[in-house]
């Protein structure tokens, strides 16, 4: 008996050892069959293969400034301080809004429809020298334009020997922009608005930037949906500026009267005793005394192709002085203006009057 035990013991091991080979082989067999996989055990099953379209890498802070000084006698390629943008904005075929060259004269054909809610808002702003209010305006006007829709472009035109303080500002802004510079030394606050109109109007025609240009000042303020309204404008808008002034505490609305978006009359009118706009025959003239900088927008192709308006021939000095181009254009033909919004019974954009502050020298003194 203790004999036949033991061989039955022996056979049970036996019989153990090749079930578990057989287990192993039939594993290890299938396991060989399976595709590799990136599942893990704590995936819900089995990891996707996507393939890789483009690999892009963010820049921890923006790279060097460029630099280029206007020249005396240059008319049209101006000089500017352009820093590299902080956000996209598809303006060009491949979506950037580089310092390209110009197109070809002769293979530039007239740019094709856009749609009026894609079309790029070329915001130009100027500055004024040894204004120590210059950067919170700026600021304060960059979380405004952050807040638009893209695309919109922004032209901050300066004084050279102030251009490095604002140019670090304007990379912190979160909007895309562009730091155009001059050493012109002008004393005349209303002559060197002028210049800068012209340096920045110049770099739009010479970069052939199609869009809607806007001069929005740095004490502007703005409700939101001006910006919507004046990507609607085909070739020239307008619309009513309050200027308000907390010094001399008055408040004159300046612009358009409209009907159904077309421009029938100019009003301006003090509002510091009357507030509620009353409007009569007699605050109205048939022709604008002087526009506001702030209440007018145009198509920027009207400085490259204005026969494609309806403009044949242009003055002869438009290269130096394309504001003053601008104007006349407007004046000589007010058919062409839309009124925003469309009857022109709202105040979409305030401009606060801040007289001129120098900053003081500062003298230490020492104690005693």
């Amino acid at each position: 008996m203790g004999s036949m035990d033991r061989s039955k013991r022996r056979n049970r091991l036996w019989k153990k050892a090749l079930l578990h080979f057989a287990l192993c082989f039939v594993v290890g067999f299938f396991t060989g069959f399976a595709p590799p996989s990136t599942a893990t055990f704590f995936s819900g099953g089995p990891a996707e293969r996507r393939p890789v379209r483009s690999i892009g890498i963010l820049p921890a802070a923006p790279g060097d400034v460029v630099e280029r000084v206007v020249e005396p006698g240059v008319a049209v390629n101006r000089s500017m301080v352009e820093i590299p943008r902080s956000v996209p904005a598809a303006t060009g075929g491949n979506g950037d809004v580089g310092d390209d060259p110009p197109p070809d004269m002769e293979g530039a054909g007239a740019p094709g429809p856009q749609a009026p809610s894609r079309r790029l808002l070329i915001i130009v702003t100027t500055t004024r020298s040894n204004d120590r209010f210059q950067g919170a305006f700026l600021r304060r006007l960059a979380h405004t334009l952050r807040l638009v829709p893209p695309p919109l472009l922004w032209i901050v035109v300066q004084a050279h020997a102030e251009a490095p303080a604002t140019a670090a500002m304007l990379r912190t802004t979160g909007v895309m922009y562009r730091h155009l510079t001059f050493r012109e030394n002008i004393t005349d606050p209303a002559a060197e608005a002028h210049h800068q109109r012209n340096v920045a109007l110049s770099h739009v025609e010479y970069h052939r930037l199609t869009g809607i240009v806007h001069f929005a000042g740095a004490s502007n303020v703005y409700d939101l949906r001006f910006f919507d309204e004046i990507r609607e404008i085909e070739v020239f808008g307008t619309w009513p500026v309050a200027v308000v002034s907390e010094n001399r505490k008055r408040v004159v609305v300046d612009g358009p009267i409209c009907h159904s978006s077309k421009v029938e009359g100019w009003i301006l009118k003090d509002l510091s005793n009357d507030r509620r706009l009353l409007v009569t025959s007699s605050d109205v003239s048939s022709r604008p005394p002087n526009i506001n900088i702030s209440g007018f927008a145009f198509n920027s192709s009207i400085l490259w192709d204005p026969e494609r308006w309806g403009r044949p021939t242009s003055l002869p000095d438009t290269s130096q002085d394309s504001i003053r181009f601008v104007y006349e254009i407007i004046l000589e033909d007010e058919t062409k203006l839309k009124g925003i919004p469309a009857d022109c019974s709202k105040i979409m954009v305030w401009h606060l009057y801040m007289p001129r502050v120098i900053p003081l020298p500062f003298h230490y003194q020492n104690p005693r």
